[in-house]
C-alpha cells in the first residue's frame, strides 16, 4: 500500500487497542472499563496490564515491585540521582528534575541499555540451547563479539548486594524454578570458573525473572523504567532544602583546562 493511501486512512481518527476516554461517560483501558472492571487493581498491576495486555499473579507483581524497590537508592552520587539533585540545587521544578533523571537512566552501561542487552542475550541463549546449542560456546561467542555479557560484572566491587534479597523473595514466592533464571546462573558459573571471574549482577537477575514471566524485551524495557524512581525524589528534596548551588560545586581551580589562556580585555570607548 502506498504511504499516501495509508496516511489518508488515518486522517481524523485514531485506530488503537490501548484505550479511549469518553468524557463524562467512561474510560476504556485495553478493552476494559477502567472505573468498573479494573477499579480494584493496584497501580503496579494496572501498569503491567497496560504494557503487556496480560494480568500477572500476585506473586509476580510482588517480585516486580521488589525489583524496583531494591534498586531505588537515594544516593545523589549515583549518575541519574545526581541529575535530580542538581536540578533541585538549581531550583528547577520537581517534574523537570525527575524527568531528566529518568531520561539519563537510559544509560547504555548502567541503565536501560544493559537491561535490554541482558534480556536479549538470555532469551536468545535459551532458544539456542533448547535447539541443542552448547551454552559455553554461546558465552564464548558473545564475549568475543561484544567483549562482555550484559548482566555480568560490576565496577568497583564484584558482589551485588541486591542478589541475595531478591533470591530470598523469589524462593518465598515460588518463582525460583524458571528456565531463564537457571540459565543465568549457569552463565555465571561458567564465567566464574574461567579467567573472567564475573559475577551476575542485578541486570541479569531481573531480566531472567521477567523473561520467565513471559515478558518480551520491549515489555521488559517498559516494566523496568521505574526501577530507580523511588530514590530520585529524596535526592531532589534534599537538594532543594539546602542553599542554592551547594550540591557538588566545582571550584575553577579543580578544572583541567587546556584551552586559551586567560585574556585581559580593554575597554573600548563608545562613540
Amino acid at each position: 500500500m502506498k504511504r499516501s493511501n495509508l496516511l489518508e486512512e488515518h486522517v481524523g481518527k485514531l485506530v488503537t487497542g490501548a484505550g479511549a476516554f469518553f468524557p463524562g461517560v467512561r474510560v476504556v483501558f485495553r478493552g476494559h472499563d477502567l472505573h468498573e472492571l479494573l477499579k480494584d487493581l493496584e497501580w503496579l498491576d494496572l501498569y503491567l496490564f497496560g504494557i503487556t495486555g496480560r494480568r500477572f499473579t500476585s506473586q509476580q507483581v510482588k517480585v516486580i515491585q521488589a525489583l524496583w524497590s531494591y534498586t531505588s537508592y537515594p544516593d545523589a552520587r549515583i549518575w541519574n540521582n545526581r541529575v535530580a539533585s542538581l536540578s533541585g540545587t538549581a531550583r528547577s521544578t520537581g517534574t523537570l528534575g525527575i524527568a531528566a533523571a529518568l531520561a539519563v537512566s537510559e544509560a547504555q552501561i548502567y541503565g536501560r541499555g544493559v537491561d535490554l542487552r541482558a534480556i536479549e542475550f538470555l532469551t536468545r541463549a535459551k532458544t539456542q540451547v533448547d535447539d541443542g546449542a552448547d551454552l559455553k560456546e554461546l558465552v564464548l561467542a558473545e564475549l568475543k563479539q561484544k567483549r562482555g555479557i550484559a548482566g555480568y560484572g560490576r565496577p568497583l566491587v564484584s558482589a551485588d548486594e541486591r542478589i541475595a534479597p531478591v533470591m530470598e523473595l523469589i524462593r518465598e514466592q515460588g518463582l525460583d524454578k524458571g528456565d531463564h533464571l537457571r540459565l543465568s546462573f549457569e552463565v555465571e558459573k561458567f564465567l566464574l570458573a574461567g579467567r573472567w571471574r564475573l559475577h551476575m549482577n542485578y541486570a541479569a537477575l531481573a531480566a531472567a525473572l521477567c523473561a520467565d514471566m513471559g515478558m518480551s524485551p520491549n515489555e521488559y524495557y517498559f516494566a523496568s523504567i521505574m526501577a530507580f524512581f523511588a530514590g530520585m525524589p529524596p535526592c531532589y528534596l534534599d537538594a532543594v532544602e539546602k542553599p542554592e548551588g551547594v550540591i557538588f560545586p566545582l571550584p575553577c581551580n579543580m578544572m583541567l583546562y587546556e584551552g586559551v589562556a586567560r585574556r585581559h580585555w580593554q575597554e573600548v570607548n563608545s562613540i
